[in-house]
């Protein structure tokens, strides 16, 4: 009877990660270039349990067979599943069509510069011609985006002034003539991707850059591929999962109290 209580408990906590992460999915449904996350769960193994202060079995305890502690939670996963593109004519904002992403030089309040990667292409150049994020991180040639380096070598640089055209595999052109390339890159293993936080991401030890087969789309932003519809039906049943939970409790916090005060009353 009170094993029901650990098995609702680990239950509740279960719904409650996957509340978190889907709260979190919806609240970026409008970010430009996000992936959704995703959760995933074990059952604990089961464990045998046994009859613990009883002297009927002299050194032995007796056995009262095995029990299951209920779910346990696993690990969280990103869905690199490609988004919908809207379109916007803007000649520096980009999506990307296919696996891939944009390198840019991230500079943290420490004045630490270094490489993490997008999905978000909503980028624009400054008044000295810099193409840069709207966070106004500098966007990194194919070069240095392959490298994984960092510093003014790599960044792009282009006449304000002049029409920009960017065609699919990234290469940058100014009056008819070839002036950067795009750092658009890939991993070779997204195992070895962490999110960073600013809907961007780092390489972990291990992942390896590569050169990636994304097609550039100009005048074009790609939405995030979170589907609002889904993630509301997704919410009602983990509503009502977390809620069966706790009316299990209730009912067994009443069994006990009726147990504990009733029983064996004369």
């Amino acid at each position: 009877m009170v094993k029901g209580l650990y098995s609702s408990w680990a239950g509740m906590l279960n719904e409650q990660n996957r509340m978190d992460i889907l709260s979190n999915n919806m609240a970026n449904a409008n970010t430009v270039g996000f992936k959704k996350e995703g959760t995933t769960v074990h059952p604990f193994q089961e464990e045998l349990a046994l009859r613990i202060k009883d002297k009927n079995t002299p050194r032995y305890a007796d056995p009262l067979g095995y029990i299951y502690p209920g779910v346990k939670i696993g690990e969280n996963y990103t869905d690199y599943s490609q988004g919908p593109f809207n379109v916007t004519d803007n000649a520096t904002e980009l999506a990307l069509s296919g696996n891939g992403f944009f390198a840019i030089e991230f500079t943290n309040k420490q004045g630490q510069a270094s490489v993490k990667f997008t999905r978000d292409g909503e980028f624009h150049l400054t008044t000295d011609g810099y193409l840069v994020t709207a966070d106004g991180d500098y966007v990194l040639n194919r070069n240095a985006a392959l490298a994984g380096a960092t510093g003014a070598g790599g960044y792009i640089r282009l006449d304000p002034t002049a029409a920009i055209t960017i065609d699919e595999i990234g290469n940058i052109y100014q009056n008819d003539t070839l002036v950067a390339q795009l750092g658009v890159v890939d991993i070779d293993n997204y195992d070895y991707i962490s999110k960073y936080g600013e809907n961007l991401y780092d390489l972990v030890d291990g992942g390896n850059i590569q050169a990636s087969n994304a097609q550039v789309v100009q005048g074009a932003l790609e939405m995030s591929n979170v589907q609002v519809v889904s993630e509301m039906v997704e919410l009602i049943t983990i509503t009502r999962a977390y809620e069966t939970n706790q009316k299990a409790i209730q009912t067994i916090d009443g069994m006990l109290e009726k147990a504990v005060n009733n029983v064996g009353r004369l």
